[in-house]
């Protein structure tokens, strides 16, 4: 049997809709089974599409799983700060005033309001560590660059299987025109240093070999990065990074430390709001 639910679909890491990275969100999906979530997944064509279920961990607020049109995720950052967004704008009310606590593959996720956006507390990395030099020779073929233009390197995998190499500035991340054949199988992270003046920090990239894609804004590799980043003491305990140049869009995410905890913030912007029949 079908059922009309609420549905939200939403602009994330942007003030400005149709600029940062689209996400769709289906509310009260209890009773939606996982082919009618992976179809709609499919079907929207985004980068993902979240389903807002009670939780299943007494902490939690509410439990979130997120799709994308080749399968399921344990955690993604955008969807993250967007299913929060929708779940708060339907009259969601946290058990604790501060913050809401999310369930997702990962286990649970701290989100907070962080003046006019919404900041999510970066995840454990599950893998870390300097690439290999055969992973790095695929990566420059594939960036068409040669090893000596990869200053840094390392495994930034918190769920997706980022792994992310630091260019010699923002101007070369943005040249960067893939050899996708070559990144098969490689989910990579590029980050650059912007010039002083700049209002962020880094430009940051995130393409997915196999899928022949690049995601417009994303906040799992965000956070990861800064993780890295940070303690590597290549980036301050604050900063922004900017995302989507290359495809047209203007995505800022908001990175910051405290104490032991990156928070990876943006803004989100409602764009459409109904009922969606599943």
């Amino acid at each position: 049997m079908t059922t009309a639910r609420n549905f939200h679909q939403l602009d994330v890491f942007t003030a400005t809709a149709m600029r940062g990275n689209p996400l769709a969100v289906v509310h009260d999906a209890g009773g939606i089974a996982d082919e009618q979530m992976a179809a709609l997944a499919r079907w929207t064509n985004l980068s993902e599409t979240t389903f807002l279920l009670p939780p299943t961990e007494p902490q939690a607020d509410y439990r979130v799983r997120i799709w994308t049109p080749g399968g399921e995720l344990p955690f993604a950052g955008h969807p993250t700060l967007g299913s929060c967004f929708a779940w708060l704008a339907a009259g969601g009310l946290p058990r604790s005033g501060g913050e809401v606590v999310q369930q997702c593959g990962v286990g649970l996720v701290r989100v907070r309001r962080d003046g006019e956006r919404l900041a999510f507390a970066a995840p454990p990395r599950r893998r870390t560590g300097p690439l290999d030099e055969a992973l790095l020779d695929r990566i420059g073929r594939g960036l068409r660059i040669g090893r000596g233009d990869i200053l840094h390197h390392q495994w930034v995998d918190n769920g997706p299987g980022w792994c992310a190499v630091m260019l010699r500035s923002a101007a070369q991340v943005l040249a960067v025109r893939p050899d996708w054949p070559a990144l098969d199988g490689i989910k990579l992270g590029l980050v650059g240093r912007h010039d002083a003046g700049h209002d962020a920090a880094f430009e940051v990239r995130a393409l997915i070999g196999g899928g022949n894609y690049e995601d417009p804004v994303t906040g799992s590799l965000n956070a990861s990065l800064a993780q890295w980043l940070m303690e590597s003491g290549l980036a301050p305990a604050s900063y922004v990074a900017a995302q989507g140049t290359v495809l047209q869009r203007a995505g800022r995410v908001h990175l910051r430390r405290d104490g032991d905890t990156v928070w990876v913030g943006g803004q989100v912007t409602p764009c459409i709001a109904g009922t969606i029949v599943l």
